[in-house]
C-alpha cells in the first residue's frame, strides 16, 4: 500500500516516540542500523508521558554534579519493594536500577542537560536527577540527536494494525497523510506506551468511577498497540488495574494536564472526602515515596473526590500547583465555599487538632510529630490546623500511565503467550513497565524502566537486524 518515494523499509523500527522509544531509536542508530520511529502525536506533542517529567531516579555511588550523597543498588530496590508492596519482578528491576547508574551520563553526552533539585516537598536531591527545561526539553534534546544519527522519526503516523506471524512482526500498517502504508523491519521496538487514556478500557476495570478520572499524561496513550500485541498472543503481565495514580487539582483539565497539577501539600495537612472524613494517614512517608497512592486512594472515595485542608504554616513549604487554593477565614467558611459540610469539617478538624502531639517539626525528615488515638492516624508531620487563612484543593485521580503491558526478558525481548522470546519484537517503557512496577509508584522511576529498556531494546534489535542481515 506504500505511494510514492516515501521509505518503509528499516533495519529497526520504533513505535512511540517518547523516552524510551528515541532511546532505543538511538542506540540502534548508533550501532550502524537505519531507524524509523513511528510517532503517533502531531509534532508538538511529540514525546508521551515523557513531555511531562521533570526527572528520573538514578542509582549512584558518591555525590555528582546534580545528585547528593549515595544510592545504592539495595536501599533503590528496597524503596521499589516498599512501594510495590512486593509485587515486582526482581531480576528486571534491578536491571533497571543498576542501569540507571549511567543514565545520567548517557543523556547528558546527547544533548540533554541537568540541574540540581527542586526544593519543597519533594526530599529527591539525593536521589533523582532533574532535567533542565523538564520533559520537554528532554525530549527536543533526543530528537535532536537521533535526526543528527539519520533516524527518520515521522510524527501523526498512528499504527493501526500489526502484523504478527510464529512470534514474528513482519509488518505494521501505519497511517501519514491520510494513506495507509506498510512499514517492514528486521528488528520492532514497541514503545507506545499504556491505556490510560482509553476510558473505555479503564471502565472494564473500575466501573463507571472511570468517568471521574482525569488523564495528566498524553491522550495519544490509548492502548491500541497494546491491545492488539495481547490479542496476537504476546504474554500479558500486570493488573488492568493497577496504574501510576495521583491525586491532582479537580479543576485540571480531562486531559494532558500534567506535572503541573498535581498537588503536594498532602503531608501538610489533612485530606477528607465528600462526607468531611479523614480516610488515610497523610503522613505515612516521605511523599516522592507516598504520592502515587493518593490517586487511588480518592478514587475509592464517594464521587472520587477528597480535599487537603492546610492553614497558613504549610505556605511555601510545597511546590504551589497552577491553580490557587481556596482560601477562607474559618473552617466553616473553607467548608461552605467547597461544598462540605461546616459542622462536619470542624468536627473533622477539632478532633484532628486534639490529637496531635507536635514535637520538632521537620519536613525533611521522618519527625516526630504525630497524632495519638485518632483513626487513621498521621504518623509524621502532624500540626495542629489553627492559623488562619485556612486553604483547600478539591482531589481527583490524575492517571498517569497504567501497568498492565507485556512481559518482556532482560534483553527486552517481548515474549509470547507460550513463554518463548518473539524472533524480532522488543519492549520498552510504559508498554512494559508492569514487569517492574506491579503496584504502587516511586519517583522518577518510570523514566528510568523507559530509558534503561529502550537502550537495551535498541541495542537488542540492533543486534538482531545486524545478524538477520
Amino acid at each position: 500500500m506504500s505511494r510514492g518515494d516515501l521509505q518503509t523499509s528499516f533495519d529497526v523500527l520504533v513505535i512511540g516516540g517518547g523516552n524510551a522509544g528515541l532511546s532505543a531509536a538511538i542506540m540502534a542508530a548508533e550501532a550502524g542500523c537505519s531507524v524509523c520511529v513511528l510517532e503517533r502525536a502531531p509534532r508538538f506533542y511529540r514525546g508521551g508521558n515523557s513531555r511531562h517529567t521533570r526527572n528520573l531516579r538514578a542509582m549512584h555511588a558518591a555525590p555528582t554534579s546534580v545528585l547528593t550523597e549515595a544510592y545504592d543498588e539495595e536501599e533503590y530496590f528496597q524503596d521499589l519493594l516498599r512501594v510495590t508492596k512486593g509485587k515486582t519482578t526482581e531480576r528486571l528491576a534491578r536491571l533497571a536500577i543498576r542501569g540507571s547508574q549511567d543514565s545520567v551520563a548517557w543523556l547528558e553526552a546527547r544533548g540533554v542537560r541537568f540541574q540540581k533539585a527542586l526544593s519543597g516537598t519533594l526530599h529527591l536531591g539525593r536521589t533523582n536527577a532533574f532535567f533542565l527545561g523538564g520533559g520537554r526539553a528532554l525530549v527536543n534534546a533526543l530528537y535532536r540527536h537521533a535526526e543528527s544519527l539519520g533516524v527518520i522519526a515521522r510524527c501523526e503516523a498512528p499504527v493501526e494494525q500489526l502484523h504478527l506471524e510464529d512470534g514474528r512482526c513482519r509488518s505494521v500498517t501505519a497511517r501519514l497523510g491520510g494513506r495507509l502504508h506498510d512499514f517492514t523491519a528486521r528488528s520492532v521496538v514497541f514503545a507506545a506506551g499504556g491505556f490510560q487514556a482509553n476510558i473505555p478500557w479503564l471502565k472494564e476495570s473500575w466501573g463507571d468511577a472511570a468517568d471521574n478520572f482525569l488523564i495528566r499524561g498524553t491522550p495519544y496513550n490509548t492502548g491500541e498497540i497494546l491491545k492488539q500485541l495481547l490479542d496476537q498472543g504476546v504474554a500479558q503481565v500486570g493488573d488492568p488495574q493497577q496504574c501510576h495514580a495521583v491525586a491532582i487539582d479537580g479543576r485540571a483539565p480531562k486531559y494532558d494536564g500534567g506535572i503541573c497539577t498535581r498537588v503536594d501539600c498532602v503531608s501538610l495537612g489533612i485530606v477528607v472526602n465528600a462526607a468531611a472524613e479523614r480516610f488515610y494517614d497523610e503522613g505515612e512517608d516521605f511523599w516522592p515515596k507516598r504520592y502515587a497512592i493518593w490517586g487511588r486512594l480518592v478514587a475509592a472515595q464517594p464521587g472520587q473526590v477528597g480535599h487537603v485542608i492546610i492553614d497558613r504554616k504549610a505556605i511555601g513549604l510545597f511546590m504551589p500547583p497552577v491553580f490557587p487554593a481556596v482560601t477562607a477565614g474559618s473552617i466553616e467558611e473553607l467548608a461552605g465555599k467547597i461544598g462540605l459540610d461546616p459542622q462536619a469539617l470542624a468536627a473533622t478538624v477539632a478532633g484532628y487538632n486534639a490529637s496531635v502531639r507536635e514535637a520538632s517539626f521537620d519536613h525533611t525528615a521522618l519527625d516526630d510529630c504525630r497524632t495519638e488515638g485518632l483513626d487513621p492516624p498521621k504518623t509524621h508531620w502532624a500540626r495542629r490546623l489553627d492559623e488562619p487563612p485556612f486553604h483547600a484543593y478539591t482531589l481527583k485521580p490524575g492517571i498517569t500511565f497504567t501497568y498492565l503491558g507485556v512481559a518482556v526478558d532482560d534483553k527486552a525481548r517481548v515474549l509470547m503467550a507460550h513463554g518463548r522470546p518473539s524472533a524480532n519484537m522488543f519492549a520498552a517503557g510504559e508498554i512494559m513497565a508492569g514487569n517492574v512496577l506491579g503496584e504502587g509508584y516511586l519517583a522518577g522511576i518510570g523514566m528510568t524502566i523507559g530509558g534503561v529498556f529502550g537502550r537495551i531494546a535498541g541495542e537488542e534489535a540492533a543486534r538482531h537486524a545486524s545478524n538477520a542481515g
